[in-house]
C-alpha cells in the first residue's frame, strides 16, 4: 500500500513539473505597446506539433469580430477560436518551424516559441529571418 501511495504521488508530482516546463496551457497576450492584456490562447499539442487558438477576448466589444483579413479558410471566421498558432515542432529549448497569425491584420508570419521560466513564454513572429520581427511575452493562466 505504502509504495502504491508513493508512486502515485510521483506521477502526479511528475505530471506537474512537466506542465511547468511545457508551452502546452492558457496563455494571457499581453499587448507589447499598451501592456494590457488582449486574450487567452491555449496552446495545444497534435500529432506531435504544437498550435494555439483564441478561447478568450478581454475587451468585450472585440468578442465577435471576424477576421475579415486573413487569408484563405480563415477569412470572415470568428476571431473567437481562431487557431493562430500553426505547426510548430520542438527544437531543443524551442517550438519553431511554423506560422502565427495575426488576427488583426490577417497577416501571417514565421514563428518561434520558447519558454522564460515555467510561467512567461516569447512568442516571436517574423518576416524571413528572425531579427526582422517582434516578440511579446505571454504569461501562463493557472
Amino acid at each position: 500500500m505504502k509504495n502504491t501511495i508513493t508512486i502515485l504521488a510521483l506521477f502526479v508530482t511528475m505530471a506537474f513539473y512537466a506542465q511547468g516546463n511545457s508551452v502546452v496551457g492558457k496563455w494571457k497576450t499581453i499587448d507589447d505597446e499598451t501592456g494590457k492584456p488582449k486574450s487567452i490562447v491555449e496552446i495545444y499539442e497534435n500529432s506531435g506539433k504544437i498550435y494555439g487558438k483564441i478561447v478568450d477576448i478581454f475587451e468585450v466589444s472585440k468578442k465577435k469580430n471576424l477576421c475579415t483579413n486573413c487569408p484563405g479558410e480563415d477569412k470572415n471566421k470568428p476571431v473567437m477560436g481562431l487557431v493562430i498558432i500553426k505547426g510548430l515542432k520542438k527544437d531543443g529549448s524551442e517550438y519553431n518551424g511554423g506560422k502565427i497569425l495575426d488576427p488583426v491584420t490577417g497577416k501571417m508570419y514565421k514563428c518561434f516559441l520558447a519558454l522564460d521560466g515555467s510561467d512567461k513564454l516569447n512568442v516571436r513572429g517574423y518576416i524571413g529571418l528572425s531579427l526582422f520581427g517582434r516578440t511579446q511575452t505571454w504569461q501562463r493562466v493557472k
